[in-house]
């Protein structure tokens, strides 16, 4: 794991170097703050900063240091939010105009979590408005780039937050995912993170409060760059806050427990809806080699409901009518969406309710479907995305949804789905690869994932 500069250190490296004296928060904050600084003006990936609150709360956590106190895991680590989650006293606009002047007045219960643990907001990441598209772009504060190279995408919707960890300006970010969009940045950026199952973690505090009938398929989750970083925070995050109905308080088991030469693993490429590039393809084969090196039993299978499970995607949209998006731009008060929403709010009327029951007997139909799959192995090692990250305002027009089917399948099952980089594409973008887990079963996906990274290399720092 690369550990110079100290600014591309894991979370939980950083923490431990503040503990022990190699450098105070006040240094660390003051650093990641000077690092965005410099490079968000080729980024655009942190909306707003907290400098001065900031190096506040790092003074704090000194002198509580300097009594031998520590606040938690991770004491005076300074990390940024996605602009859709909460902050007590520090903007949150959602990418939204009817709410670029909203400050709430208390944190999001994962927000919360990760400060009462130590950590230190320093700004908050860009996102596209509501989170519902792909591109990281908005009428407030305008489009993110990748920092392997400025005029491609870092995706979205968690794109600034993927951008801003790869350039090594925040130590962690937190993200939400409703059909790839934890999984998809990181992908495009190099980084790590974890879409938990769904009801994992509570929702409370982030905007929009719901996706209607797709709500069953959102999650909050971390974003990192080294996997260590999901196993330390993930547990901060998890369990009811008495909000959110969704929440099932399932224990969480431990990483270092999972037994990786008892893991079954099935592997595929190609899903069925849509061929990745073969770059793609050949970083997922090298994953799945190392997870059978590591002892695992790697078996080339595809889920046979996958081209089903994507194909009730659009038609589940088409049933709202757009109702949902146009509730939450009406609820933050936003008069004119960007161009980006046109394709939930120029949907026909919604169908009788007879049809909606319809689709939601066969959803429930194809999830069986999935979950027979998974009788016969633990993980799936697979590609997150078709293809490396985009040129901006790339769209993959009536194959929108098969192009998102390698991720949003897994929103759709609601199952664990963990990115790593694996390795490097020859347009020297990064390559990451997906591993997903039965439900409840963050330990297995994480424990995989680790490995992965340890034997292909994990995280590499872009040349910016």
């Amino acid at each position: 794991m690369s550990t110079d500069p100290i600014y591309f250190r894991s979370a939980t490296a950083i923490a431990k170097a503040i503990r022990e004296g190699e450098i105070s928060a006040v240094e660390m904050v003051e650093l990641s703050l000077r690092r965005i600084g410099e490079l968000n003006p080729k980024l655009n990936a942190v909306v707003t900063q907290c400098g001065e609150r900031a190096i506040d709360e790092a003074h704090a956590a000194d002198r509580t240091l300097a009594r031998g106190e520590v606040c938690g895991v991770l004491h005076g680590v300074p990390i940024t939010i996605k602009d859709s989650i909460e902050t007590a006293g520090i903007l949150t606009t959602a990418g939204t105009e009817g709410l670029k002047r909203h400050v709430p007045d208390r944190d999001a219960c994962v927000v919360a979590a990760l400060r009462g643990a130590g950590a230190i907001v320093v700004g908050k990441s860009n996102t596209p408005e509501l989170t519902l598209s792909g591109e990281t772009d908005n009428k407030i504060f305008g489009r993110s780039n990748n920092p392997y190279d400025l005029d491609k995408s870092p995706g979205g919707s968690s794109g600034g937050a993927a951008a801003i960890l790869a350039a090594g300006g925040s130590a962690l970010d937190l993200g939400s995912d409703v059909g790839g969009s934890i999984r998809e940045p990181a992908h495009f950026c190099g980084v790590v993170g974890i879409k938990p199952t769904s009801g994992r973690l509570p929702s409370t505090g982030h905007i929009p409060a719901s996706y209607g009938v797709l709500n069953s398929f959102a999650q909050i989750g971390p974003m990192a760059r080294w996997i260590e970083d999901l196993e330390l925070t993930l547990p901060l995050l998890c369990g009811c806050d008495w909000q959110d109905p969704k929440v099932i308080p399932m224990p969480l088991r431990a990483c270092n427990e999972v037994d990786l030469q008892a893991l079954r693993v099935a592997t595929y490429v190609d899903n069925g809806a849509m061929k990745p590039h073969d770059d793609v393809a050949c970083v997922v084969n090298e994953a799945a080699r190392a997870s059978a090196a590591a002892g695992a039993t790697v078996t080339s299978a595809v889920p046979e409901a996958i081209p089903d499970a994507i194909a009730i995607i659009p038609r589940l949209r088409n049933a709202e009518g757009g109702a949902p998006v146009r509730k939450a731009l009406k609820l933050a008060g936003t008069t004119e969406p960007n161009p980006s929403l046109a394709y939930a709010l120029d949907l026909p009327p919604a169908p009788p309710g007879a049809v909606l029951s319809g689709l939601l007997d066969d959803l429930d139909d194809i999830r069986r479907r999935m979950l027979l799959f998974m009788r016969d192995f633990d993980a799936i090692v697979c590609p997150v995305s078709p293809w490396t990250a985009r040129a901006h305002g790339f769209d993959s027009g009536q194959d929108r949804y098969a192009a998102w089917s390698h991720s949003m399948t897994y929103n759709l099952t609601g199952w664990p789905a963990v990115t790593v980089r694996a390795g490097t594409g020859a347009d020297g973008l990064p390559v990451g690869v997906q591993v997903v887990a039965r439900p409840w079963r963050e330990d297995v996906a994480l424990a995989l994932a680790r490995q992965i990274e340890a034997a292909l290399g994990g995280f590499r720092a872009p040349n910016l």
